[in-house]
């Protein structure tokens, strides 16, 4: 089996300095700012000609722009030229029909970052700091050796006022093992998932646990807002209303890296273990317009779990194996293959009216995804 080439991230905190991370916010500021500035033209040109901008334009545009704009240049130019070629890829995915037209970047994302590129070894490791264009040496929480040729580094600065540096590598996976074994996989919200070995991964409910004390910080947040308002404070100014922001953002990444962790472990230990995984090709997004379920589905995160999967699969040469979403996998019977017909939800057991076989609804609906995707 020979060793595959796969581009690889490595996350890590960073600490920066006072300065460095005055440096940080400014670079990101500049690359939403040329985002935006050739979006706009982009969008104008497409109005008068009905043909777009090219990179190539849109490159030479900027050199100009930053003769008349001095405070471009204090920032890393990679970064904004990085910046530029996110738009002409979007755009580029967009007539290809893949997502939905750029839209204009706003100061209130969520996720505020830049990238940079790796150029005469301008990104570099050197014990427990990271060598960074423009910022020098900033000082990294090492929790584990990166591997591989560095190809860039995108900075991000996260609402609960966290950096991290997430490092893209060229490097070699040695495929895994063939152990001969196959596995069919139903995605619930009791259960997370439920394998066709009779396994049920139990549902972690990590918004849900957390809850209580979110509702309880969230509350406060308003609070301190409406008293900002009521004082005619500007909410950027309003002290303890950005402190509690802090706050529930931490409790924010806080679930969201819980959950992490658990897809990780769980995606690795099917994939170790697997050489064929069958699953359904659920339609998550038209799931998540049901209110009632809504919550719960975010919750699981049964994107999050395919996707990882997929990548997995392909580092480690096994194979995924969509089922259609029409599948009936619930209402036949894995023994014999009788439908009987649609079963009500609450019904959780049932006996096969053919073969007498009596079925747990979820590992029944399991194995036959198995069968089907095989």
């Amino acid at each position: 089996m020979s060793n595959l080439l796969i581009n690889k991230a490595f996350k890590f905190r960073i600490y920066p300095t006072k300065e460095q991370e005055t440096l940080i916010v400014k670079t990101i500021g500049c690359s939403r700012f040329v985002f935006n500035h050739f979006l706009a033209e982009w969008k104008d040109a497409y109005k008068e000609t009905g043909k777009g901008l090219t990179y190539s334009a849109c490159s030479a545009e900027l050199t100009k722009l930053k003769k008349e704009l001095v405070w471009l240049k204090e920032v890393d130019s990679i970064a904004l030229q990085s910046s530029l070629k996110n738009l002409a890829d979007a755009y580029t995915r967009f007539f290809k029909k893949e997502n939905k037209a750029p839209r204009f970047k706003s100061k209130k994302n969520n996720l505020q970052s830049y990238t940079t590129k790796h150029t005469n070894g301008n990104i570099a490791i050197v014990e427990n700091k990271i060598k960074l264009p423009k910022l020098g040496y900033v000082r990294f929480a090492k929790s584990r050796q990166v591997e591989g040729r560095i190809m860039s580094a995108t900075i991000r600065r996260n609402p609960s006022g966290k950096y991290f540096v997430s490092i893209l590598t060229e490097t070699e996976v040695q495929p895994l093992e063939k152990t001969a074994s196959s596995i069919g996989i139903d995605l619930g919200i009791t259960d997370f998932a439920i394998l066709s070995d009779g396994r049920k991964i139990n549902n972690n409910k990590f918004t849900s646990r957390m809850e209580k004390k979110l509702k309880r910080e969230q509350r406060k947040l308003s609070r301190r807002a409406s008293n900002a308002k009521n004082n005619g404070i500007d909410l950027r100014d309003a002290k303890n209303y950005q402190k509690q922001k802090i706050k529930v953002a931490r409790l924010h990444e806080k679930v969201m890296n819980q959950r992490n962790d658990f897809l990780h472990k769980l995606t690795t230990e099917i994939i170790k273990n697997h050489d064929i995984i069958c699953l359904e090709d659920l339609n998550v997004k038209g799931m998540l317009r049901n209110h009632k379920l809504a919550k719960n589905i975010s919750d699981v995160s049964w994107s999050g779990f395919v996707s990882k999967l997929e990548y997995k699969a392909k580092w480690y040469d096994k194979t995924i194996v969509k089922i259609s979403r029409w599948f009936p996998s619930s209402q036949i019977c894995s023994h014999c293959g009788h439908n009987s017909g649609k079963k009500s939800l609450d019904m959780r057991e049932w006996i096969c009216t053919n073969c007498k076989t009596h079925h747990d609804r979820d590992i029944n609906a399991s194995l036959n995804i198995l069968n089907e995707g095989l």
